[in-house]
């Protein structure tokens, strides 16, 4: 492909300038204060795609937020690429933590990002990441290289479960009948050390409440005479781990796969420093499941964390209360072969049968999905891997995630297509925390390195 590092460097501010303006929407897809927000900002992804040249760009009604779908069919008798992202970012949440608003991005250099990072809430997960696809394809477009055709569905609902893609998808299949999807919303291992995604967790999160009394009591009187739920859910929740940090759930490492030796030694040569690691978090240690090194506790192994946990009074000054109800939301991340409906069930079957008498127990599914591996031995697999290695200068590394993308598994279930992850973003980049941010590099390299693999998946579909 020619032309490719001219054209970036000549449109590299309107690319931060698009980005930034996409970034100071505040797509907030769990809060319905910020309804209108999300709306807007799918009409700005639906503008974004017409001016990058798609053919066809629709905005999808559902139940909840719509999808955004465009397209671009140069010839029917050459693959398609269909493109998913999303455009809802998580809260900011809390907000006293992030050093500029959330939502008035600003550049900065950091040790990492020596040539800026844009730090705002969504900047790369994923609206960042996303609008990479979309500049790489008005790059090709107006570079007149695009050698296949394109789709691209964009939706609002993935930081709150993607409720109503599934329905989308199944009415839609011709509409998105594809050769691979290819997504951009994980990331590799280091700028230095390019890396596919090849497996996702899959996901199971509930939320539970305890109640106790019919009403708030009296600490003084009637402490030490009626459970305390608040009290009572923390006993619960500590009883969910064993002293080896083992999950105690009866049944939730029945279908867990366990990987080989053989497989466990190529995982541990990818590039990794527990110091630095530690250095990165402010934490003297580690903490998990024993048995199994950092890099396997979050990829290839099943967790269980409480997300949030409250009761009670906890405004200013005292209250001396014993709540009459206390809560937590609780995820489950699964890997391959968890079913994440059977795991929510042992979960609450389970989590019901420890409640002492006197307090009741009732716990709410809210979303999940399965987890997904893509093999390497694939066409798609093999132009990424040569994409990257083409603007990269070497052979990306093969990496499981710890994260979810639970649309994954159904994509292959209802299109029949497989999945490549293409994520340019760090570990580092505090997604779903306070000061989230997207290097400049990061984000022009992903613009860099996807054409080239709409080249070679093309080419190699012609071999």
């Amino acid at each position: 492909m020619q032309n490719i590092p001219d054209y970036i460097a000549q449109h590299k501010q309107r690319f931060l300038n698009e980005l930034i303006a996409l970034l100071k929407i505040p797509s907030i897809s769990a809060d319905p204060a910020f309804s209108k927000d999300v709306l807007n900002t799918a009409k700005a992804v639906k503008t974004a795609l017409e001016t990058a040249g798609c053919d066809l760009v629709e905005i999808h009604e559902t139940a909840g937020y719509p999808i955004v779908y465009g397209e671009k069919i140069i010839n029917t008798k050459l693959p398609t690429v269909l493109v998913y992202g999303h455009y809802d970012v998580q809260p900011p949440d809390p907000l006293d933590l992030w050093n500029s608003p959330p939502f008035e991005p600003v550049i900065q250099k950091t040790e990492l990002h020596p040539e800026g990072a844009i730090f705002a809430r969504g900047a790369c997960d994923d609206k960042g990441q996303m609008y990479m696809h979309v500049k790489a394809m008005e790059l090709m477009v107006n570079t007149h290289q695009l050698p296949c055709n394109v789709k691209f569905m964009v939706e609002g609902e993935e930081e709150v479960g993607s409720n109503n893609l599934a329905i989308y998808v199944a009415e839609n299949k011709e509409k998105l009948a594809n050769d691979i999807i290819l997504i951009s919303d994980t990331g590799m291992i280091a700028n230095d050390v390019p890396s596919i995604t090849t497996g996702l967790r899959g996901l199971s999160y509930v939320e539970v409440e305890v109640t106790g009394p019919n009403r708030d009591l009296h600490s003084g009187l009637y402490g030490g005479a009626v459970a305390n739920p608040i009290n009572i859910l923390t006993k619960m929740i500590a009883s969910l781990h064993d002293e080896d940090n083992h999950i105690t759930v009866p049944g939730f490492y029945d279908k867990v796969e366990e990987l080989s030796t053989e497989e466990r030694a190529e995982m541990a040569k990818a590039p990794f420093s527990l110091a630095a690691y530690q250095k990165a978090l402010d934490i003297e240690a580690v903490y998990g499941e024993k048995g199994y090194s950092t890099n396997e506790r979050n990829s290839i192994r099943p967790t269980l964390d409480v997300n949030g946990i409250w009761g009670g009074y906890t405004g200013e000054g005292a209250k001396t209360v014993i709540a009459s109800k206390a809560y937590a939301k609780i995820s489950m991340r699964l890997v391959p072969n968890q079913d994440w409906e059977e795991i929510t069930e042992l979960f609450k079957t389970h989590f019901e049968s420890i409640a002492p008498k006197g307090v009741t127990v009732r716990v709410t599914p809210h979303h999940g999905g399965q987890g997904y591996v893509t093999p390497i031995d694939t066409i798609g697999y093999k132009a990424a891997s040569k994409a990257f290695e083409t603007t990269f200068g070497k052979k990306p590394i093969p990496q499981r995630s710890g994260g979810s993308i639970p649309i994954v598994s159904l994509f292959e279930q209802e299109l029949g297509s497989k999945t490549i992850l293409m994520g340019f973003g760090l570990d580092s980049d505090a997604i779903h925390s306070p000061n989230e941010h997207f290097g400049v590099w990061n984000y022009l390299k992903g613009i860099e390195t996807i054409p080239y693999f709409y080249q070679y998946f093309t080419e190699m579909n012609k071999g």
